[in-house]
C-alpha cells in the first residue's frame, strides 16, 4: 500500500508537471500569435502609406507634364520607378521573414523617393506650376504621405523588434522552434545611408 501510495504521488506530480508545462507553451504560443499579428498589422500600414504615395505618381506626372519644355527625362524616370515598385511581390497580408526579400522592396521605394527628390527640384525651375492649385494640393499630400511612411516603418520595425525578443528568448523560442516556419524571425526595414529622414519635399 505504502509503495502504490509514493506510485501515485509520483503519477500525481508528473501530471502536474505536465500540466503546467502545457500551460506554460500554451501562454507562449497565445503570446507569440499576438504579437506575430502585431506586425503583420503594421506591414499592412506600410503597405497602405507606400501604395498611396504611389497612387499619387499619376496625378503628380499629368500635372507637371502640362507645363510647358518640362524636362522629360525627370518624368520619365520617375514613371520607371513607380513601375518597378509594382514588379516587388510581397504579401499584403503577412510581414516578410525573408530580409533579401524586404531589401528588395526597400530598394525599389527608395528609387521612388530618390526619382520624387529630382522630379521636385526641377519643379524649381518652374515658378507658374509651382503656383498652381492643383500641384499645390499634390505637393501636400506628398509631404504628408512621406511623413506617414517615416512613421509606419518605425513602428513596423518596433513590432518586429518585440516579437523577435520574445522569439528567442528562453524557453519561448523551445516552443517556437517546435512549428518550425510558423514562427520565423521578422525581417526589419534598414536605414539607408544618407535617408535618416524622408526625403525633403519642400517647394
Amino acid at each position: 500500500m505504502k509503495k502504490l501510495g509514493i506510485g501515485c504521488a509520483i503519477l500525481g506530480g508528473l501530471g502536474l508537471v505536465v500540466i503546467i508545462f502545457i500551460a506554460m507553451a500554451a501562454g507562449s504560443y497565445n503570446h507569440l500569435v499576438r504579437l506575430s499579428q502585431n506586425v503583420d498589422q503594421q506591414w499592412a500600414q506600410v503597405q497602405n502609406v507606400y501604395q498611396r504615395r504611389a497612387d499619387l505618381v499619376p496625378n503628380l506626372v499629368a500635372t507637371v507634364s502640362g507645363a510647358a519644355n518640362f524636362e522629360k527625362s525627370t518624368i520619365t524616370e520617375v514613371t520607371k520607378a513607380r513601375a518597378s515598385v509594382g514588379q516587388v511581390k510581397l504579401s499584403p497580408n503577412a510581414a516578410p521573414t525573408d530580409p533579401a526579400k524586404l531589401a528588395e522592396f526597400d530598394r525599389a521605394q527608395s528609387q521612388l523617393s530618390s526619382a520624387l527628390s529630382r522630379l521636385l527640384v526641377v519643379v524649381e525651375r518652374y515658378p507658374d506650376l509651382k503656383a498652381t492649385q492643383n500641384f499645390e494640393t499634390l505637393q501636400v499630400q506628398l509631404e504628408g504621405t512621406e511623413n506617414r511612411i517615416a512613421v509606419e516603418r518605425m513602428r513596423f520595425n518596433e513590432a518586429a523588434r518585440d516579437f523577435n525578443t520574445t522569439r528567442d528568448s528562453f524557453p519561448t523560442n523551445v516552443m517556437a522552434d517546435l512549428f518550425g516556419g510558423r514562427f520565423n524571425e521578422k525581417s526589419f526595414f534598414q536605414a539607408r545611408p544618407s535617408a535618416q529622414l524622408p526625403p525633403k519635399v519642400q517647394f
